[in-house]
């Protein structure tokens, strides 16, 4: 049996005509750039958000920059995140010349330890940004509880994380702000590239239009130096077309999950945890095993397709060696690159194919 790591055509196939009717309801337009069909994905997303705002832009990354802007994060200061995380949350906070200052994950959670916060927060410290790996809701009520105290703002960095909820409230409404990625393998991907700024703050979701379009309050009138954020119109008519079937893909996402921690119980692997409290949306379903690179090598063989999520931390990475990290300095990170792995999963994935992969890996990897 062939378990590819994602088939992106496949749901494409069950969208094709909803598709190409959204699309040619902006080339009939010829609303290209923002335009009707983003703003009304914007006011969509919002809602499922359950935010005041949504500001639609060109990818995850951009929308993490503006939301550190919003709150004030400017150089000299320095915002408090992980190093187990795609390289894009630390770029974001060095476009505002701001410093990243990493602490370790949780290896149960593989998200912040928000125990190690408190003690990272200096007087130059101006913000949180605690990402929603692998679509696992980060603590956030201790987070919030270290910012108030110390006057510092949250940016949630739920890129991989759509839908997913924590004490039943959804993440990127929770912090100052939260940035979404629309990359197509997301579990509401676009058909390129895009992103999303959500918040409940009226000037900050202002500010973040204004920013997005080269500054401009009003066409050909610029306030500010701006950047070319802006979404297209394509996109937003795509992400609409998705939209409402998030919470059917997520609940297939989860059930799919299941086959794979059920056929893995008992096998020599161990798995993201997650606590009650945090209501996952399984982006991905990562495993850790020891020899990482022959397990998968072996499951290739076998017709199972893997990824790595991530296999350098951020701190090790050439941009960031400036900082003066030490390899050691993370063990939880460091140990968690060395043996993370992805197996296959996405919504249009058979049960069987979920059970193969699964027990194709038990085969490798043996009983504890």
């Amino acid at each position: 049996m062939i378990v590819p790591y994602a088939d992106l055509k496949a749901q494409y196939a069950g969208l094709r005509e909803e598709i190409l009717a959204a699309l040619d309801r902006v080339g009939s337009k010829a609303a290209f750039i923002l335009g009707e069909e983003v703003q009304e994905f914007e006011r969509e997303f919002a809602a499922f958000c359950g935010v005041k705002h949504c500001v639609a832009v060109n990818s995850g990354t951009s929308a993490l920059h503006l939301a550190l802007l919003g709150v004030g994060v400017r150089a000299g200061d320095e915002v408090i995140t992980t190093p187990n995380t795609f390289i894009a949350t630390a770029e974001a906070i060095s476009y505002t010349g701001a410093r990243p200052v990493f602490v370790d994950i949780d290896p149960r959670t593989a998200n912040i330890e928000v125990k190690q916060i408190a003690a990272a927060v200096t007087p130059r410290t101006r913000a949180i940004l605690p990402v929603h790996l692998y679509g696992l809701a980060a603590e956030m009520d201790p987070i919030m509880e270290i910012a108030a105290e110390h006057k510092l703002a949250v940016i949630e960095d739920a890129c991989q994380a759509h839908g997913a909820r924590y004490h039943g409230k959804r993440v990127g409404g929770i912090g100052n702000a939260g940035a979404f990625s629309f990359y197509p393998a997301k579990n509401l991907g676009a058909y390129g590239e895009g992103g999303a700024l959500t918040t409940n703050d009226d000037a900050l979701a202002a500010e973040a239009r204004i920013l997005r379009s080269h500054g401009e309050s009003r066409r050909y009138y610029h306030d500010a130096v701006g950047y070319n954020y802006r979404m297209d119109g394509f996109q937003g008519a795509v992400l609409r077309v998705k939209l409402p079937r998030l919470e059917q893909w997520n609940a297939r996402r989860k059930s799919l999950a299941e086959i794979y921690r059920r056929t893995l119980e008992g096998a020599r692997v161990e798995l993201q945890q997650g606590g009650a409290s945090c209501e996952r949306v399984d982006h991905l379903f990562v495993v850790y095993v020891d020899r990482r690179d022959t397990v998968r090598a072996s499951l290739e063989e076998r017709g199972v397709q893997t990824g790595v999520h991530y296999p350098l931390p951020i701190h090790q990475q050439k941009p960031f060696r400036a900082l003066g990290y030490q390899p050691g300095d993370f063990p939880h990170v460091e140990r968690a690159c060395e043996r993370v792995m992805s197996m296959p999963l996405y919504p249009e994935m058979s049960d069987e194919q979920a059970h193969y992969a699964a027990q194709t890996l038990r085969e490798i990897v043996g009983e504890k």
